[in-house]
């Protein structure tokens, strides 16, 4: 049976998917927008941005239906929620950035060394990757603070790759600069520069894109900080625990699950084991916030004891 979410989960989804939203639209128009400066100047380095913003146009419209799936409650099949789904998107969001990549570096390379292209450094050029710049810095504030307050990693991904965005349309910048620059001081050398700039646009694209594929295998594969698993079985010692047997964390989009297994003195009654839970719960909760905490609480078993362990759970 699916749970129901809470009046302030309800409100943060629909923040996640307003934001998600807004950054779908702001996708549509720079991709326009440069599709079509690109075609008019014939500049590489804005045409492979055209490419990097139309990726980002499906990158975004996965972002948003990600984020709308993802907040959908745990239910019966899946009891750990869909949080997942997040990760999936981002890695696939890779996929796409990485294929922008080599159609990028194949047209650059032609252009420097097989084929000679008349590049118009107009204002219009100027202008559309300005824009850019200014949209890209205002939706990746927006998706950085929704992604830290609600601790998405969909809208982290994204927030990360618009801010690389800023980078790659500044290279952009520098590539026409140096067109004119060509065209005034008479050095035709300094026409590959567009070239060279949207190479320098790919190698961004590949640094940002291998960070982004490795996070979300990580997250997919449950992979989990050593220095949190240590602070998590360090905040479960508490007074009556013997020993900490194991610490299990998994995260599942914004949420945390804890499995911690505890040993107590077996000594301790069913009630004593309890309390040492529920004592070992608030203080997991302290280093992980808003998890989902399960803590198991065993007896050592005594020398020549054969009763089974008793278990208690919070």
């Amino acid at each position: 049976m699916a749970e129901t979410a809470s009046p302030i989960q309800a409100r943060g989804d629909h923040e996640k998917r307003v934001v998600a939203l807004s950054s779908l639209a702001a996708a549509v128009v720079l991709t326009s927008m440069k599709l079509a400066v690109g075609l008019t100047t014939g500049s590489l380095g804005i045409l492979s941005e055209a490419a990097h913003s139309g990726l980002d146009l499906v990158a975004a419209a996965v972002t948003y239906f990600a984020v709308r799936a993802s907040a959908r409650p745990a239910d019966s099949d899946h009891p750990y929620g869909h949080g997942k789904i997040e990760n999936v998107s981002a890695l696939l969001e890779t996929g796409l950035l990485l294929a922008t990549c080599v159609w990028i570096a194949y047209e650059s390379v032609k252009r420097l060394f097989f084929e000679d292209v008349h590049v118009e450094a107009t204002v219009w050029s100027f202008v559309v990757m300005a824009v850019s710049i200014a949209i890209d810095v205002s939706r990746s504030r927006a998706l950085a603070r929704a992604a830290r307050k609600y601790r998405s990693q969909a809208l982290e991904a994204d927030a990360l790759h618009f801010h690389t965005d800023i980078w790659s349309s500044s290279v952009v910048l520098a590539g026409l600069a140096l067109v004119v620059t060509s065209a005034r001081s008479g050095l035709p050398w300094l026409a590959k520069a567009d070239a060279v700039a949207a190479l320098g646009v790919a190698a961004i694209v590949v640094s940002v894109s291998m960070r982004l594929g490795k996070k979300s295998v990580d997250d997919l594969l449950d992979a989990v900080p050593q220095e949190l698993s240590e602070a998590v079985a360090t905040a479960a010692r508490v007074a009556g625990v013997v020993e900490v047997a194991r610490v299990r964390l998994r995260r599942s989009g914004p949420d945390w699950f804890a499995d911690v297994t505890l040993r107590v003195d077996a000594g301790a009654s069913f009630e004593e084991a309890h309390a040492v839970s529920h004592a070992a719960e608030r203080a997991i909760l302290t280093v992980v916030p808003g998890a989902d905490v399960v803590v198991h609480a065993d007896p050592v078993a005594k020398p020549g004891n054969d009763d089974g362990p008793a278990t208690a759970r919070r």
